[in-house]
């Protein structure tokens, strides 16, 4: 029988082997190295990342937790989802930590599975005040399978007011209350959550996805010592694999773990978990609270000259790492301005607003992110720049041979700041 070694497809380079899928991937880098990308969810990782998780770990199954498998040679990949855990305990100071959900919504789907049982009541963020998919939404598992009820930010603010959540959840007398958000730019009060979450006799759970990089470096407010729970993921701010991981008080640790594995998921993603593990390391050195302080710097630096330009921002600013506009002055939608920044190699995403006229399918605002532009190493003077293109871009966008100019801008831009 032929060995791997002499097989000729085995030891075929992906060009030859898939010139479709090289050619996919070769694309793809020159977008990311072309555009300004401006996904608030998106990052760049390390090519210490890169390399952990196109590594032979993803030859590995390893059914269950470090020293209790269901597979034989798993020593090596127990010793790296350690290193994982061991670091993000560190960093988080949690009590217990799961770094296998393959994702943020895994690991929300798995804190449920665990703590609540079909047609328990749950509540959370409204998905258009600024909310996720899974905390509640009708359209989602968490909203079909449990009696989901939401709360939502104040029409005249658009800012979370705590009293108001807390009148829904003394009508609601959720068994799960969760904070966090995807499109909401500012600090959320943890500690008023958990008095609330207190007073109906709620499990309070935050979803950290989005800050977790801020709170890691400690340039944000963290829920840790509050909430009984949190989850969140190992990309956006956190700028390591995609990926999920789930913290908990030690009083939880049993029921998220058999939740997560057998209840939810199989084999872990090794690969992945090791990449976490690099990621982990990454977030403990001082360059990395250097980052995150810029990251938000940024933002601010962005929202401010965005304001200067004649932009509504949701809530009037920034205390993260995204920034929501309200389009409606400029009379264009966010379908027509995510498509108008394409045409100058700007990637954003249209995104609803608060009580928003227009509804998700075309919604009124489009929500922009400074973490891949602070990776590339950009400052406050590009934020700047690239606000006054976004500005001249929607007022000129008929004109085809100015937009043209812009994307010569934008090159420049880009050419300047590589990604890798």
């Amino acid at each position: 029988m032929m060995s791997l070694a002499e097989d000729s497809i085995s030891r075929v380079p992906l060009a030859q082997r898939d010139p479709e899928v090289a050619a996919a991937l070769k694309a793809e880098q020159k977008r990311q190295q072309d555009n300004l990308i401006m996904i608030a969810s998106e990052n760049l990782v390390s090519r210490a990342v890169l390399e952990a998780q196109g590594s032979v770990l993803t030859n590995k199954y390893a059914e269950g937790y470090p020293g209790a498998r269901y597979y034989g040679g798993c020593s090596y990949v127990d010793r790296a989802e350690e290193l994982a855990r061991t670091r993000a305990l560190q960093i988080f100071g949690a009590e217990h930590v799961n770094v296998q959900p393959h994702s943020g919504t895994s690991a929300n789907m798995a804190v449920y599975l665990a703590l609540l049982k079909p047609g328990d009541r749950l509540l959370g963020m409204d998905l258009s005040h600024g909310g996720h998919l899974t905390h509640g939404s009708k359209v989602n598992i968490s909203g079909r399978y449990y009696d989901a009820y939401s709360y939502g930010v104040d029409r005249g603010s658009n800012l979370i007011d705590l009293e108001q959540v807390r009148a829904r959840a003394l009508e609601v007398r959720p068994k799960l209350v969760i904070a966090g958000a995807s499109s909401y730019p500012r600090q959320i009060d943890f500690a008023g959550f958990k008095d609330l979450a207190a007073e109906v006799g709620a499990i309070f759970m935050v979803d950290m996805a989005h800050t977790a990089g801020l709170i890691a470096a400690g340039v944000h407010p963290s829920p840790v010592g509050l909430a009984d729970i949190i989850t969140a993921t190992t990309h956006k701010t956190f700028r390591g694999p995609r990926g999920g991981l789930i913290l908990s008080r030690k009083d939880y640790a049993s029921c998220i773990d058999k939740a997560v594995f057998p209840g939810l998921q199989g084999g872990p993603l090794m690969h992945v978990i090791a990449a976490k593990a690099v990621a982990f390391k990454e977030a403990q050195q001082p360059e990395f609270v250097t980052y995150q302080e810029k990251v938000l710097s940024n933002a601010k630096s962005l929202a401010a000259a965005l304001t200067e330009l004649g932009f509504d921002l949701v809530t009037g600013g920034t205390d993260t790492h995204l920034v929501l506009v309200d389009l409606r002055r400029k009379k264009i939608s966010g379908n027509e301005a995510e498509r108008l920044f394409e045409e100058v190699q700007i990637t954003a995403n249209k995104n609803i607003i608060p009580y928003d006229p227009k509804g998700a399918n075309d919604p009124s605002g489009i929500r922009l992110g400074t973490p891949t532009l602070t990776s590339r190493g950009m400052g406050s003077e590009e934020m700047v720049k690239i606000a006054a293109i976004i500005g001249a871009a929607i007022d000129n966008r008929n004109d085809r041979l100015f937009l043209d100019q812009l994307k010569k801008e934008v090159n420049l831009l880009t050419s300047e700041f590589p990604v890798y």
